[in-house]
């Protein structure tokens, strides 16, 4: 039989007997021509082209205990329970293995010697992480996982009030965790006084924020999520993205707020050298869900993912005598350690509004310059849906002056709108309020907000000609808005155009133009240096 072993992550100090074995076809029913194993810190996974085997290792890191064939059992059990909620086709079985470690059998007779996660292999190649490395991780595969995150986020248990999770002193246990692993295998000096300034920053960051922690396990954000909800667990399978691989090994960590959850894929898209998906990616989540309000919490969670991550990357070291593998893991951690430092060290940022009538693009192009440039889009269409129960694609029914397009419905909007960019610009994210801003007064209200909390302020004055405007408000289909060319005779009727004062803020976009968005950009990064 033609058997590869293949070590992905580390090469253990010693090789198991029982693994070994397993990498022999006569263990299966079905004889697999190849068997290829892949090996992490905490198990080894075992491909044999029709499924795959994943053993957990024996070992006890503190915040995971796989140290008795029992508890192995356990989280074997949890592991399926857990990940069919998103991976329900890959995710068949606990299996047994018995015999004896030399000579074992997958589902024999006779006493368990170990168990194996048993899973629908799906091709290789397709993982996000590698499609990431390779430049090939594509918007349609970010728009997969705002979906699938969102949705699962809505659809999952939450917290009960007398329950141990999400309570804000275990989140401080679980942040100063990753120093008690890290500190120890540190050697560099600069390393070690990066690491006691993060240290510093999350203890005084947790002080400020432990009250809003607990008002949102009481909100019942925190849930039974995901826990790991990184690149390196998601693949394509038919072109579909799919989750995988959740955390099953303690509760503690995946019973979170949802926010820390969505943190973590945003730090690793970043990692990835993909910013702009990055913000794609909590643009659209926060759009869908509405959860401005966990933003004041996410500086706090990026830094303790890219801390799991950096931590993680350590303890492959530790089990590593491969100078190769090594040198890659001290490298990772440094990666992971500079990112946790920079999201601590963050620029001030800045207030920017559109101004122009529906169907000029306001929309397009705020989400496009939001996604360059680092920036969160809050659009009027769907928090004035929000507001008044509906969602943000779903028909509200209303016309010119009525439902939820009366003057009344518009005060209301444009003050959510003012409380949502003020939670944004006090959490440190440059905001793009994306409304229509026709009335002077609610262009002056942004403007007074920025100058109060001496920010940047901008206006981007988005144009069109009036036959385009046209064009596309007959063809728009599966948008939040739901304005027609009646609504924008209406506007170009009662607008109020831009004021002397305000020319000084003005960035002019024509969405009509090839370049524009180029344009934009240019002229943007001029104001702002």
């Amino acid at each position: 039989m033609n058997t590869s072993l293949i070590n992905n992550d580390t090469t253990p100090n010693t090789t198991s007997p029982l693994i070994t074995a397993l990498c022999e076809s006569r263990v299966y029913d079905y004889a697999p021509s190849a068997i290829s194993l892949i090996e992490t810190h905490i198990s080894w996974v075992l491909l044999t082209g029709r499924y795959a085997y994943k053993i957990k290792k024996p070992v006890n890191f503190g915040f995971l205990d796989f140290s008795t064939l029992e508890k192995r059992l356990c989280c074997c059990r949890e592991e399926c329970r857990l990940n069919q909620r998103l991976a329900a086709d890959l995710y068949l079985e606990v299996v047994a293995i018995t015999g004896q470690p030399d000579h074992p059998k997958l589902g024999g007779s006779g006493e368990a010697i170990e168990y194996a996660v048993k899973m629908a292999q799906f091709p290789s190649g397709f993982i996000l992480s590698e499609r990431a490395e390779q430049g090939e991780l594509s918007s349609n595969e970010i728009d997969q996982i705002v979906t699938i995150v969102a949705d699962f986020h809505d659809s999952i248990a939450t917290a009960n009030a007398t329950s141990p999770y999400g309570e804000p002193d275990n989140i401080r246990h679980w942040f100063v965790e990753n120093f008690d692993h890290i500190r120890p295998l540190l050697i560099d000096n600069h390393a070690k006084q990066q690491l006691q300034v993060i240290q510093a920053w999350g203890d005084e960051e947790w002080h400020k924020k432990s009250a809003l922690m607990q008002q949102r396990k009481q909100q019942g954000d925190i849930r039974e999520c995901h826990g790991d909800l990184h690149l390196g667990n998601m693949t394509l399978i038919n072109g579909k993205v799919t989750v995988f691989d959740c955390i099953e090994f303690n509760p503690m960590l995946r019973w979170i707020d949802v926010i820390s959850e969505v943190a973590f894929l945003f730090m690793d898209l970043q990692h990835c050298g993909y910013d702009h998906y990055a913000h794609r990616f909590i643009n659209q989540y926060l759009q869908r869900t509405g959860d401005y309000q966990g933003l004041a919490l996410f500086r706090y969670y990026l830094v303790y993912r890219a801390l799991v991550r950096a931590k993680v990357s350590l303890l492959r070291m530790s089990q590593s005598a491969d100078d190769a593998i090594c040198q890659q893991a001290r490298s990772d951690y440094t990666k992971y350690a500079s990112l946790a430092e920079s999201f601590i060290n963050f620029n001030q940022p800045v207030l920017i509004i559109t101004h122009g009538f529906s169907g000029s693009g306001k929309s397009t192009f705020a989400g496009q310059l939001a996604e360059h440039i680092g920036a969160l889009q809050i659009r009027s269409d769907i928090e004035r849906k929000r507001l008044f129960g509906y969602q943000a694609q779903e028909q509200s029914g209303s016309g010119i002056d009525t439902g939820v397009y009366t003057q009344d419905a518009g005060l209301k909007t444009y003050q959510r709108l003012i409380e949502l960019a003020k939670a944004t610009l006090d959490a440190g994210f440059s905001t793009i309020i994306d409304a229509t801003f026709l009335k002077f007064e609610q262009r002056n209200q942004f403007r007074q907000l920025a100058a109060d909390e001496g920010l940047k302020f901008f206006i981007i004055h988005v144009q069109a000609s009036d036959a385009e405007l046209t064009k596309r408000l007959q063809q728009r289909q599966h948008d939040a808005s739901e304005a027609t060319t009646d609504v924008l005779y209406r506007q170009q009727k009662t607008a109020q155009p831009l004021m002397p004062e305000e020319q000084q803020f003005v960035i002019n976009v024509n969405t009509e133009s090839a370049n524009a968005l180029e344009n934009l950009l240019g002229d943007f990064l001029k104001l702002i240096e």
